[in-house]
């Protein structure tokens, strides 16, 4: 096993993330029309965190998946799998050709990350407000053994209806666990409504900051701030890290674009087309 494991340089490449954002939400397109499977929109509107973290900021290497010392990213908004699966496959955990069983049945790729099929996911989600207490345990396991990590749990917005995302906010605070970080995919949407007509998020920033921890407010579509707020954990205050991170659903396509109806249906051939157009992979 490798004493280290490689590490993304400091120094942030926008345009090369920008690029690399763009070829992913193009893989997801492809992948949701192949699969006709729903959640399009959810897996664009964090293809910029996605790519900030998997491109730059996670130390993390593909040949060694359980390495103790690895950073470890746990896409609580389990629904969003496609970005995940194509993130894992374009860095190199699995042959990109796998990406073509999306959905399958008997395949590894379900609709939701399972537990103990793909290297590179850390954990079975996709039932709403277990990551974060997931990642705060692994936190807390790694403290006791002497290890040094970071967790990065992406959370959608309308996961924090959730109570458990509130208990596990306390225990991260109480135990100083600064090396955990939240982003929130703060995309406006949650299922059928507008997330704060379900149940009111906003000022969600002060609320995180409330229950004991770093929180401020980001563009979600800014992949190198998002990249520069990320490496920087832990950022010195001592707590943990939650990043508010606004975004739009279907973020890249146009005619997508904060359409909710994109939450549950595929394109067509046609729109694929049309999307890598729009995306610049035409």
């Amino acid at each position: 096993m490798n004493a280290i494991i490689r590490a993304s340089s400091n120094r942030i490449d926008a345009a090369a993330l920008e690029r690399q954002a763009a070829l992913l939400r193009g893989k997801i397109i492809e992948m949701s029309h192949a699969a006709q499977a729903a959640h399009l929109a959810s897996s664009l509107s964090c293809a910029d965190i996605v790519s900030a973290a998997y491109w730059h900021v996670l130390n993390i290497d593909p040949r060694e998946p359980k390495h103790p010392l690895r950073d470890r990213f746990i896409l609580s908004k389990g629904h969003a799998a496609a970005a995940l699966y194509a993130a894992l496959a374009m860095r190199g955990f699995f042959p990109v050709e796998e990406l073509d069983t999306y959905c399958a049945d008997g395949g590894r790729l379900a609709e939701h990350p399972p537990a103990n099929l793909l290297p590179g996911v850390e954990a079975a989600t996709g039932s709403l407000g277990h990551g974060l207490p997931l990642g705060c345990g692994m936190a807390l396991s790694g403290r006791i053994k002497g290890e040094s990590f970071r967790i990065f749990a992406l959370l959608s917005d309308g996961e924090n209806n959730e109570g458990s995302v509130w208990e596990a906010a306390m225990f991260a605070a109480a135990q100083r666990l600064e090396n955990v970080c939240v982003v929130v995919d703060y995309n406006k949407w949650q299922a059928t409504a507008r997330s704060n007509e379900t149940l009111m998020l906003a000022p969600l920033a002060d609320k995180w900051t409330a229950f004991g921890w770093d929180a401020r407010e980001i563009d979600g579509h800014d992949v190198g701030a998002l990249a520069e707020a990320m490496q920087r954990v832990p950022n010195g205050s001592g707590k943990p890290v939650a990043l508010i991170a606004h975004t739009v659903k279907g973020k890249g396509v146009s005619f997508m674009e904060d359409d909710n109806n994109w939450h549950y249906r595929a394109p067509t051939s046609e729109e694929v087309v049309k999307a890598r157009k729009e995306l610049g992979l035409a």
